[in-house]
């Protein structure tokens, strides 16, 4: 079992930059593949970027690709998700996500567990 919980969501004006957290629960944080995919209102849950359980190769989705980076500190138990250039198209509710499996998964249904949630609104 792990839990996740995300923060760092907030306001930003377009073009900004906003990073946010997610902290992680158990002792086999590190042997875990991580996510990070968010969902707009009548939308499904989208991907938007993974990261392998020894961080060493991520992936992003196309939207995001070279405005997102996603890192990850096992020390800390903790998953981050830089954002800049920030569109409204980026507003969402964004969630952190987990695998046991220790591989990469690129759409929801692969990850087991998931935080709350944290809002993100980019203005314009």
């Amino acid at each position: 079992q792990v839990q996740l919980v995300e923060s760092g969501g907030g306001l930003v004006q377009a073009g900004g930059s906003l990073t946010l957290s997610c902290a992680a629960s158990g002792r086999t944080f590190s042997r875990y593949a991580m996510g990070w995919f968010r969902q707009a209102p009548a939308k499904e849950r989208e991907f938007v970027a993974a990261i392998d359980w020894s961080g060493s190769r991520s992936y992003y989705a196309d939207s995001v690709k070279g405005r997102f980076t996603i890192s990850r500190d096992n020390a800390k138990n903790a998953v981050y998700l830089q954002m800049s250039s920030m569109k409204p198209e980026d507003t969402a509710v964004y969630y952190c996500a987990a695998d046991d499996s220790r591989a990469v998964g690129f759409s929801a249904p692969f990850y087991d567990y998931w935080g709350q949630g944290t809002q993100v609104t980019v203005s314009s």
